[in-house]
């Protein structure tokens, strides 16, 4: 008789939640993040819902960046710097790709300030990977970090 080996699972060596707490947290994921292929499918149909907010600093927007964002450097956020936008339309943030964490910073910061955000995850290094135009004094030449 063959002796059967056990392996200790690292994946499962925290058990898995229940499909009701899955359910909750990925659908909790979703009121705060969004994609490149949503962003992108959204803005080629014309869809005026959200703003889409670059928050890199203006010189990394003015050589490359999507087109119809608008530029808010993430260190700058504050009630000054927002008077003009309305508390009632999403803004949608992106930086430069899922190692940067300006896009989670200025989140933080524009809930704080009472507006309704989502992350875009990717930044505009996967918007550049999934081909999506951009904009800019350098546009696809541009550099993919800051």
């Amino acid at each position: 008789m063959q002796q059967t080996k056990h392996v200790l699972s690292l994946v499962l060596q925290t058990p898995a939640a229940s499909p009701l707490e899955a359910q909750r947290h990925f659908s909790a994921k979703l009121t705060v993040e969004t994609d490149v292929a949503d962003v992108r499918h959204d803005l080629e149909q014309g869809c005026k819902d959200f703003i889409l907010v670059d928050v890199r600093s203006a010189e990394d927007f003015a050589e490359c960046h999507i087109p119809e964002a608008i530029n808010l450097p993430q260190r700058i956020i504050d009630e000054s710097t927002t008077t003009h936008f309305s508390k009632e339309q999403v803004l949608v943030l992106y930086c430069w790709g899922p190692a940067c964490n300006g896009a989670t910073k200025a989140a933080a910061k524009l809930s704080t300030l009472g507006f309704r955000v989502k992350e875009m995850l990717g930044g505009i290094e996967y918007w550049r990977k999934e081909g999506g135009p951009v904009e800019g004094t350098l546009k696809e030449q541009a550099s993919l970090v800051g």
